[in-house]
């Protein structure tokens, strides 16, 4: 194992725990299949994930939640704030925002760098500026909204080792790639109608067709296909989650597969609750 002088962490303070605690809130209020699947998750593992998504979630929403009365300027500056509020977080390892405190614990213990945070802004920022994605705007945006989240908890996931960091790498990416093309198809509807954005290239909800449909989902199942040769080779602590969430995620594809694209362009497509709990069962029986 190659380890890469991480910060032992200290124990914990009432502080730590606070900002913990408030990350696994905003994870148990957003429910998602990825919300699912980090219950499968070991300790200490799980409240790292959670601290990492509470951080993606939140931005995530500084951008998107059209209830709020923001405009444009002002998503932009409060985005602003919290990229910079979590630069410094890293430097000085703490911060007033519970949410920055607890990512900055997961990122000191687990060597989460400026290197994947800042793709992720990028993204985030992205959604401001950007209404309609050319091939190359969207991998950009592939990269740094889903993969880098993905080789986030990845560090997280190997605990140190770079080497096995560097071979899963990939299989991680891909896994974030798949799960936010799924999204893209899913909302394809809610993107255009509601935040007036087109992710998917030449595509246009009025006139969206199977072919369409399926050569995107084509892309998903061979970016699903590649992450699951790498799943096996992730510790024991994560193992089960992750392919639980890739299961979920296999699952609405399939189901998107036989929606009729006309479908697809005006109603959210879901995978049932019911589904979700036997997948979640199956890899739980499978993890242990």
């Amino acid at each position: 194992m190659l380890l890469h002088g991480l910060r032992t962490p200290a124990a914990p303070t009432s502080y730590d725990e606070a900002a913990r605690a408030s990350a696994a809130v905003i994870i148990g209020h957003y429910s998602t299949s990825f919300g699912w699947a980090t219950r499968l998750l070991h300790e200490p593992v799980r409240t790292d994930v959670r601290s990492i998504y509470a951080l993606v979630r939140v931005a995530d929403e500084l951008v998107d939640d059209d209830r709020q009365p923001w405009d444009a300027a002002r998503r932009a500056a409060l985005l602003d704030g919290l990229q910079e509020e979590t630069h410094r977080a890293l430097v000085s390892g703490g911060s007033a925002n519970l949410v920055v405190h607890a990512f900055t614990l997961t990122a000191t213990e687990h060597g989460i760098s400026r290197a994947l945070v800042d793709p992720f802004f990028d993204s985030m920022r992205a959604d401001l500026t950007v209404q309609v994605h050319d091939r190359s705007s969207l991998d950009g945006y592939l990269y740094g909204s889903a993969e880098v989240v993905g080789l986030m908890c990845l560090r997280v996931f190997v605990d140190g080792d770079d080497r096995l960091y560097s071979e899963l790498a990939p299989g991680a990416r891909h896994l974030g790639a798949a799960f936010q093309k799924l999204n893209f198809l899913r909302d394809l509807h809610a993107d255009q109608s509601r935040l007036g954005r087109t992710y998917l290239p030449g595509t246009e909800p009025a006139a969206f067709t199977d072919r369409e449909r399926d050569l995107l989902l084509d892309e998903v199942d061979a970016d699903l296909a590649t992450a699951a040769g790498t799943i096996p080779r992730l510790p024991r602590s994560s193992r089960g989650a992750v392919r639980a969430a890739h299961d979920l995620f296999a699952a609405l594809s399939s189901r998107l597969r036989v929606t009729p694209a006309v479908q697809i362009a005006r109603e959210r497509v879901r995978v049932p609750d019911l589904v979700k709990a036997q997948i979640l069962a199956r890899n739980a029986l499978g993890a242990r």
